[in-house]
């Protein structure tokens, strides 16, 4: 079974995207096949990994992207999948085993302009037919708007597992300590949709600093994160196994360079990948393989 997992924080700019989508690299290096579902109506995910001119072409055309499935509500998830999303300068496969449901900025229709049945959800109709692919991919990963608004929930319901992209700073804090609240208040809100063969709601297993900037101080931080994980932990309000990542990622030029390229980082050296664990190749390899270890 799929590990269905979102990755929040009320928190904007503390590098979700860029955790999300090297984390799904290198867990496809581990020989996982992994599923990137963009939620985030700046389209940020789908832009890197599928490029400006690929893109373009779903964004002028309106199809093949997720609000479809919504209006006009034609299409299906399985039929979204751009398979073996990552292409090389001249076209071909390059990292097979990674797709993706593509976003576009016609998913901000979701949150204004959208009319739907209040019986049926956004989050219902696409966790329905999430359902059927899920057998197809060992992990499937949300990347999810910094708010629990209609296309965020849509990950929230789905997902398992959550983990919180954060900085060394106290915003990040403050935004860990809301989505935990927002967190209880869907949960609570959308429970009668939830079937047992769902599971239960997903709570927040994992917090994973993210893009440090060299020289800073994060024990501090560090510390004051623990703390708030610690007293939720004994509200009960984040799972019993949340914890503070031991691996964390640095921040690095080559991370932006990656976007320009529409490549995850250890595609863009592979010597480097190879030979060094020295550097933020090695972050990330490290992130997925905590990730991995954190459901044994």
């Amino acid at each position: 079974m799929a590990r269905k997992i979102a990755f929040l924080n009320y928190k904007g700019g503390v590098g979700k995207t860029s955790l999300i989508i090297n984390t799904a690299a290198c867990l496809v290096k581990l020989g996982k096949r992994v599923l990137l579902c963009d939620f985030d109506t700046q389209s940020n995910a789908s832009i890197w990994l599928l490029r400006l001119d690929r893109w373009n072409k779903i964004n002028a055309s309106g199809e093949g992207a997720i609000f479809s499935i919504f209006d006009p509500g034609i299409a299906r998830v399985k039929n979204l999948i751009i398979k073996d999303v990552v292409e090389g300068k001249e076209g071909g496969k390059v990292l097979p085993g990674l797709d993706l449901v593509a976003t576009i900025f016609n998913l901000v229709d979701l949150e204004s302009e959208f009319v739907g049945d209040p019986k049926r959800p956004p989050y219902l109709i696409f966790q329905e037919q999430l359902a059927e692919v899920e057998a197809d991919y060992d992990y499937i990963l949300f990347d999810c708007p910094p708010n629990i608004l209609r296309a965020s929930q849509c990950g929230v319901f789905a997902a398992n597992e959550i983990y919180v992209p954060a900085n060394p700073d106290a915003l990040s804090l403050i935004g860990f300590t809301l989505l935990v609240e927002k967190l209880h208040k869907f949960h609570a809100l959308s429970a009668s949709f939830r079937r047992a063969s769902m599971g239960p709601a997903a709570q927040v297993q994992g917090i994973i600093f993210n893009s440090i900037k060299t020289g800073s101080d994060i024990e501090v931080p560090k510390m004051r994160m623990q703390l708030r994980l610690n007293q939720f932990k004994t509200a009960k309000r984040v799972s019993p196994k949340a914890k503070l990542f031991e691996s964390q990622v640095r921040d690095a030029m080559v991370v932006r360079r990656a976007v320009t390229l529409g490549l995850p980082v250890n595609l863009i050296s592979q010597e480097a990948s190879d030979e060094s664990q020295d550097n933020v190749i090695g972050d990330y390899k490290r992130v997925a393989a905590e990730l991995v270890r954190h459901a044994e």
